[in-house]
């Protein structure tokens, strides 16, 4: 709204035009979900704790994490919030990749939203049944596959994959690649909201694919940047940059909340919606496969998951101590701010090399 009202003065007042520019935007989004976050986090924290929303702790999990029986969730309403109304204020209105992204938002949120009200208010300690999840995600994955495969976001790689390290190999997938976009959505919600099991873990590393993608969508934007890496070109994508710093500045602040020992998780409303964003932000800007780098930890995370079931149906013996992976460190010996702090180290390490393959074509 802000962009709108700003760039129509500036024939009035010349120093407007400065919001034409997306890194201005950029970081305004960013600073403005950052102090959004910080003004309402508090108040509703206090809120959630005299309401009785509360984070149900598994007895089966590590004894250390008993002591956080108390703590109120739903936590990502905070982000919501704060995301939302930043991206309202800087970004383009007209642009369709931001309604997409603000719809799945508000889409992916609300599932989330049920899912925590069930369990904390109802004392339906399962929340939304798995089978119903799966539903509503896959829903979405599918309007944004028809979306795509019907509006082609660059002729280059038209329903096709770019494949990280190679300027001129792609994937074509055809009609299948409705497919693969429907599965990319529903695996790095659920990726995401599995990781979310320790303070801080998902949040941080949310923040790191944040940061990433808004680089990634930056350059798919820009025609110099991207025919100079030879990078598919993706006409309005450069607005994603601004959602992108919005979630990271969101996320930093709820950070500040959330990080051990936290005063509020973020929930199902949070973790389902900010892995569905981040890999609906791959699909636009046709990097797809590059996710498998930028979320590498909650790849593996969610990989650790399969495994385990798999192997104890199977063979009837467990792999990992417990699934997911930060579990299992804990179990062998590794403190919780231990686990979360070398995890996002990791993501740290894997976002510089996402990098690296811009150049390395």
């Amino acid at each position: 709204m802000l962009y709108h009202l700003l760039f129509s003065l500036r024939e009035i007042f010349s120093p407007f035009n400065v919001v034409r520019y997306i890194t201005f935007r950029a970081a305004a989004a960013f600073i403005t979900a950052l102090i959004i976050n910080f003004i309402i986090a508090p108040t509703i924290i206090k809120k959630f704790k005299e309401a009785g929303r509360l984070q149900s702790i598994r007895d089966d999990g590590p004894s250390t994490h008993l002591k956080k029986r108390g703590t109120p969730t739903m936590g990502g309403l905070i982000v919501i919030i704060s995301l939302v109304f930043s991206v309202l204020l800087w970004a383009r209105l007209d642009n369709p990749y931001t309604l997409i992204l603000i719809g799945s938002t508000l889409w992916l949120g609300f599932l989330g939203f049920i899912d925590d009200y069930m369990k904390t208010v109802r004392n339906n300690s399962r929340g939304v049944t798995p089978i119903t999840k799966l539903v509503w995600q896959g829903a979405l994955g599918i309007f944004v596959a028809i979306y795509l495969y019907n509006n082609p976001v660059c002729e280059s790689a038209s329903n096709a994959l770019t494949v990280p390290f190679f300027k001129d190999l792609f994937i074509h997938l055809g009609p299948a690649y409705m497919l693969f976009a429907a599965l990319t959505v529903v695996g790095t919600s659920n990726a995401v909201n599995i990781t979310d099991g320790l303070d801080g873990l998902a949040i941080g590393g949310i923040i790191f694919a944040a940061l990433t993608y808004a680089v990634l969508a930056y350059i798919a934007g820009n025609l110099n940047f991207s025919e100079y890496l030879f990078l598919p070109y993706v006409q309005g994508a450069g607005e994603i940059t601004i959602f992108m710093t919005a979630l990271a500045g969101a996320g930093l602040g709820f950070l500040w909340f959330n990080i051990f020992p936290a005063e509020i998780f973020m929930g199902d409303t949070g973790s389902l919606f900010m892995g569905g964003v981040i890999g609906i932000s791959a699909l636009i800007i046709k990097h797809e496969l590059l996710l498998i780098i930028v979320g590498g930890v909650f790849l593996m995370e969610i990989i650790s998951v399969i495994i385990q079931v798999a192997s104890f149906k199977l063979r009837g013996k467990r792999v990992f101590k417990m699934a997911p992976l930060h579990h299992h460190f804990e179990l062998s010996g590794w403190s919780e701010p231990q686990v979360v702090i070398r995890f996002w180290i990791i993501s740290i390490i894997l976002a510089l090399f996402a990098f690296s393959t811009l150049k390395l074509r």
